[in-house]
């Protein structure tokens, strides 16, 4: 369990697009000298947060081309970086957009809550928005299994699965979360 992952050594020879360099660094917080993997996420969850985003199907479709993407690009990045570098942080961003989903379907059909979207209920998305970051960064850190079976490969697929199975608990969990800490308590005194 590395809450940071440390830099490794650059191989100069290899040469990355700078297209696909933008992409795999999520705009280029990857090379944020601290903490990378939550300055990816906290882009992922200001994406999510912009209006109609947030709509199952839209999450789908970017998660399917982020994830399409996030193996290629991540592929040739680490080759250039290292394993799992700090610099790609386009799997924290599809891996949180992936524990969205998750939340939002269990919302949809085990808690029958309202839509999350925030032209109607601003401060539960942004309730929903930061529980579902700080959830999903902590399984992101801690990697249950088998995430963690995906951790170990090195190559992009494994890259981008560990975090959308960390994704699929935090999902889980940021519904329960929302539901009980939010909805059942916190929401009378911002309502």
């Amino acid at each position: 369990m590395k809450i940071f992952k440390e830099k490794n050594p650059v191989n100069e020879d290899i040469k990355v697009p700078f297209v696909f360099k933008l992409i795999g660094s999520g705009l280029f917080t990857g090379f944020f000298p601290i903490a990378s993997g939550t300055a990816g996420s906290l882009l992922g969850a200001f994406i999510f947060y912009i209006p109609g985003f947030s709509e199952p199907k839209v999450m789908l479709i970017a998660i399917l081309i982020g994830f399409t993407a996030g193996v290629f690009v991540s592929e040739l990045m680490r080759k250039r970086y290292g394993p799992d570098p700090p610099e790609i942080v386009i799997d924290e961003i599809v891996g949180l957009w992936f524990t969205y989903l998750v939340a939002t379907i269990l919302f949809d059909n085990f808690f029958k809550a309202k839509s999350l979207d925030p032209t109607t209920i601003r401060p539960t998305k942004v309730a929903f928005t930061l529980i579902g970051l700080i959830v999903f960064r902590f399984f992101d850190i801690i990697k249950l299994q088998p995430a963690r079976f995906f951790d170990d490969m090195d190559n992009g697929y494994g890259i981008m699965m560990d975090d959308v199975i960390s994704g699929i608990y935090a999902g889980v969990i940021t519904a329960v979360l929302t539901h009980f800490i939010w909805f059942k308590f916190l929401v009378k005194f911002f309502s």
